[in-house]
């Protein structure tokens, strides 16, 4: 893997007790196979922002802690499946907040608890299961009441942390990436609950950030050609209405730059095939990075797949996110 294209990042300090390591670093990959097809690839480094919360897990949890922290709450709440990084990722910034956690995960309760699962009840998150009918209910107010009946005032955050808060802090990637990587061209990014899409396109079309008073990129027509490409994790098709919806309620309106390519989730959500382990035992020989198999891994073998296509164009500058866990050298690491 080439050294960093930025200078390595200085700790700064989280909204109260959690300090990420901002911005992420971004290195260069160089490979072969992307070269013939006139793509240059870079790595930005979210992996890295901090080890209890990387990622996006931070970017869509930054602007939601404050407001909890302000309007007096004691409690987080959100809702997930078995092996949902923003379940543990949750549980870990509320630790470092001084705040309870409780999570609602779909489905059976299962002994011992998976490792993501068990990261979050080490961090002192009260687990609650709902059976999969129940668990679509998961919006229905009726049921908020429920909870609150059963554990009090509580700040609930979403399946996924995918909420308007969540997409400005998502969007705030976008004027961090433009700093480091003015050239780029595309960005790509996986989708789950589509929140980081949301706000990444949003950012990258320069739309305004309130928190910080003006657009996100000052001059928003130089960013007309810059597009978001999300690689969709799990089946069903419905993500790209999710997006719209999420930029719809956060900005009240969807922008046109940005695309979901579907096709790459290899069964489903946390599922995985032969095709994938290849890919990432390949990509980790290559370069000395193992990708997380759940969403990095999907991203990146939809990227090869499409280079030099119409979403990743030749003369290209792609900057993919990197946003979950990966392990530099080795496969140990899972989600």
């Amino acid at each position: 893997m080439a050294d960093p294209v930025v200078c390595p990042p200085a700790p700064g300090p989280g909204p109260r007790g959690l300090a990420p390591q901002l911005p992420s670093p971004v290195v260069e990959i160089d490979d072969d196979r992307l070269a013939a097809r006139g793509v240059r690839l870079l790595l930005k480094r979210d992996d890295l922002i901090h080890t209890d919360v990387p990622g996006n897990k931070w970017r869509k949890l930054a602007l939601n802690l404050t407001a909890a922290v302000d309007q007096g709450h004691h409690t987080l709440l959100t809702f997930g499946g078995a092996y949902s990084n923003h379940v543990a990722a949750t549980a870990a910034a509320g630790w470092h907040h001084g705040l309870a956690t409780v999570g609602v995960i779909r489905g059976e309760e299962h002994r011992p608890l998976n490792p993501v699962l068990a990261a979050a009840a080490a961090r002192g998150m009260r687990l609650i299961y709902l059976d999969r009918t129940r668990y679509r209910d998961r919006d229905d107010p009726a049921l908020h009441a429920e909870l609150h009946d059963r554990f009090g005032r509580f700040y609930l955050l979403p399946e996924g942390g995918s909420n308007p808060l969540a997409v400005h802090g998502c969007a705030r990637l976008a004027t961090e990436l433009l700093t480091q990587v003015p050239t780029v061209d595309v960005v790509c990014v996986p989708v789950g609950t589509g929140g980081t899409l949301a706000g990444l396109a949003a950012g990258l079309a320069g739309l305004g950030d309130p928190a910080a008073g003006h657009p996100i990129h000052p001059d928003a027509s130089r960013d007309a050609s810059r597009r978001a490409v999300g690689v969709a994790v799990l089946r069903g098709g419905f993500l790209p209405a999710q997006v719209a919806a999420l930029q719809q309620a956060t900005f009240t309106a969807a922008t046109a730059n940005w695309t979901v390519l579907d096709g790459f989730h290899s069964g489903g959500y946390a599922r995985r095939d032969r095709t994938l382990d290849l890919f990432i035992a390949d990509f980790a020989a290559r370069h000395g990075l193992t990708l997380d198999w759940v969403y990095g891994a999907k991203m990146m073998r939809a990227l090869y797949a499409t280079a030099g296509d119409q979403h990743l164009p030749a003369g290209s500058t792609v900057v993919a996110v990197i946003t979950g866990r990966c392990d530099d050298g080795d496969d140990s690491g899972r989600r």
